[in-house]
């Protein structure tokens, strides 16, 4: 007998993100008293305490933070694979397509255009997802492909194809101490404050100090704007150029990369033609 069930999974991650069992009962439509009893099971089956409780305080205990860590892992790897199932089973889905917006080094056109052309081509669903979540969302199976930047995203469990490979540059606001340089350095960078990218525990750039979070470039380049940072992008990613910035390459910063992902153990047809197209249209380009 597995010693533990999904459902059980489900009350105890509910109630160590929520640190109340009256809001983790409320969120799971049960309960609370089931909740508790349901819990105390757990802890005995597995012969550990996960809570800490007491009338005004609830905590994972160091066990808990174990469970809690691996339970959402294996519950959205539960999630991922029904979903999976239901589309490989549907002759007639979409493919889905998720990016970053503006993520696309102006790609995108012409690789919907040559997938269009195939004859096996789907209808393309574009999702657009944040600075870091767009690998996850293909590994839980909420979208087929992806298309993400390297060395920035996590490519743990997909495959990919390197779509186009490009240099990056530092955008400063006018009148900064680098602008009238032709280019700059990491050295150089190291001496400035970088926007924090949200999920992303570093800038880019060994030594730089960290200045406020942004989520995309469009917030970069507005506290550029405002004198609050620099910043390191990809060339295509800083594209439009705005007139009251200022672009220069960075010599010895790494390239880097647009690539398209897919799950490793997604096999299905129309993924591979996709990719093909891709592949095709930025060869092309």
């Amino acid at each position: 007998m597995a010693e533990l069930e999904t459902r059980e999974l489900e009350y105890f991650v509910a109630v160590a993100e929520e640190l109340h069992f009256g809001r983790a009962a409320a969120r799971l439509a049960i309960a609370q008293p089931a909740l508790s009893k349901a819990i105390r099971r757990l802890e005995s089956r597995l012969g550990v305490k996960l809570l800490e409780r007491s009338s005004r305080h609830v905590a994972p205990t160091s066990a808990g933070e174990a469970l809690l860590h691996h339970g959402r892992h294996a519950l959205n790897a539960v999630g991922a694979a029904a979903e999976k199932a239901r589309r490989a089973g549907d002759h007639q889905a979409h493919l889905r397509l998720v990016i970053k917006p503006g993520g696309d080094a102006n790609l995108l056109s012409g690789i919907l255009a040559s997938y269009a052309g195939r004859p096996d081509a789907r209808q393309v669903d574009i999702l657009f997802g944040g600075a870091t979540d767009r690998a996850d969302h293909v590994r839980d199976g909420r979208a087929d492909v992806a298309l993400l930047y390297t060395p920035f995203d996590d490519l743990t469990g997909l495959d990919h194809e390197t779509l186009t490979v490009e240099g990056r540059v530092a955008i400063l606001p006018p009148g900064h101490r680098l602008a009238s340089r032709s280019e700059v350095t990491l050295a150089d960078l190291a001496r400035e404050t970088l926007p924090r990218w949200k999920g992303v525990r570093w800038t880019g750039v060994p030594g730089a100090g960290t200045g406020p979070e942004v989520t995309d470039a469009a917030e970069a380049l507005q506290m550029i704007r405002l004198g609050r940072t620099v910043a390191m992008l990809p060339r295509s990613l800083a594209r439009p150029l705005h007139p009251d910035l200022v672009y220069r390459p960075v010599s010895d910063a790494p390239d880097s990369a647009l690539v398209l992902g897919w799950s490793q153990d997604d096999r299905r047809r129309m993924v591979a033609s996709f990719v093909a197209a891709a592949v095709d249209a930025a060869g092309a380009a």
